[in-house]
């Protein structure tokens, strides 16, 4: 018998790729509703009763839509995630799995960053909305096992990248954008290419398919009110990581750094001990991965299936 799994944000990078790489056993459950509206989520929920639901629709963007809209992050993912998580509360829906994002921890909590650091110090500035509907979305799982014991918990991804990705200049992520930057200016032949900040800070990147398989792994174990980093516990500098994007495009030209732009938080490397003591770790090498996105990336560009593109 088939496990009804609802993925709820199924068009995103994240959505996209659990509903291509669940298990036989998940009959996987999309839908076109407004997630903001309760009473329509959950009149829905009410008619397919899912036996899972993975939350992984977001309003997201990268530091510069996140810096201009900080008000629409905020109240646009307070609602899906209250809207969602609500109705399936009151459905008492056994097991809910919460998709947040690094960036809910302090600006500079200590690294590599462990889950308990949440709520220890300031955020990041620039992405201050965002995370902190991430941070209300990870204690309102966490007050529901606690009061009904329902099994739902909060996974917490670092950077990702991989198909499906959005590539539009103003809202898409650093490794998107820097794909998108290159093969530009590989295509146009532009000498030079600038990007955003020192490119002194540290990142983690993973791709996108080992927090799917991540997902669909903990989906089957009983893990309720927890919250789990899910990364490579593998940093570089954002300029290593643009030269990097710069060998997988095969762009020749001259890369320079805007210092007038700001850098965001200056290190997030996660701690995924926690992941890796319940079995589960990465299997996907940076390097490969963005040659394979950038093999997707170039076969979706021709038949004009880029999103923000």
């Amino acid at each position: 018998m088939s496990i009804k799994a609802f993925v709820a944000g199924h068009r995103g990078l994240v959505g996209r790729n659990l509903c291509e790489s669940a298990p036989s056993k998940y009959e996987v459950i999309t839908s076109e509703i407004d997630l903001r509206d309760k009473s329509i989520v959950k009149a829905f929920l009410s008619q397919h009763m899912p036996d899972v639901i993975v939350l992984a629709a977001a309003r997201v963007g990268g530091i510069a839509a996140n810096s201009r809209y900080q008000s629409d992050f905020l109240i646009q993912n307070l609602e899906i995630q209250n809207s969602v998580i609500g109705a399936a509360r009151e459905l008492e829906i056994n097991k809910l799995l919460f998709l947040g994002s690094s960036c809910i921890y302090p600006r500079l909590a200590q690294q590599p960053i462990t889950e308990n650091s949440i709520l220890t110090g300031p955020l990041e500035p620039t992405n201050e909305g965002y995370a902190i509907a991430k941070i209300a979305g990870v204690r309102l799982v966490n007050a529901i096992f606690q009061e009904q014991g329902l099994d739902y918990f909060s996974l917490m991804p670092t950077n990702l990248y991989g198909p499906y990705d959005n590539f539009d200049k103003e809202s898409s992520h650093v490794p998107a954008a820097l794909m998108r930057k290159f093969h530009d200016a590989k295509i146009n032949g532009t000498p030079e290419i600038t990007v955003w900040g020192t490119g002194k800070p540290l990142r983690e990147f993973m791709h996108v398919r080992d927090l799917a398989d991540a997902c669909w792994y903990l989906l089957d174990q009983k893990v309720g009110g927890e919250l789990i980093n899910v990364g490579t516990g593998e940093e570089l500098a954002v300029g290593d990581f643009a030269q990097l994007m710069a060998k997988v495009v095969g762009y020749t030209g001259r890369i320079t750094f805007d210092t007038s732009k700001p850098d965001g938080t200056p290190r997030k490397l996660l701690d995924v001990s926690k992941i890796h003591s319940y079995g589960w770790r990465h299997r996907i090498q940076l390097e490969d991965g963005l040659n394979q996105t950038y093999k997707w990336f170039t076969e979706a560009l021709e038949k004009g299936e880029v999103r923000g593109y």
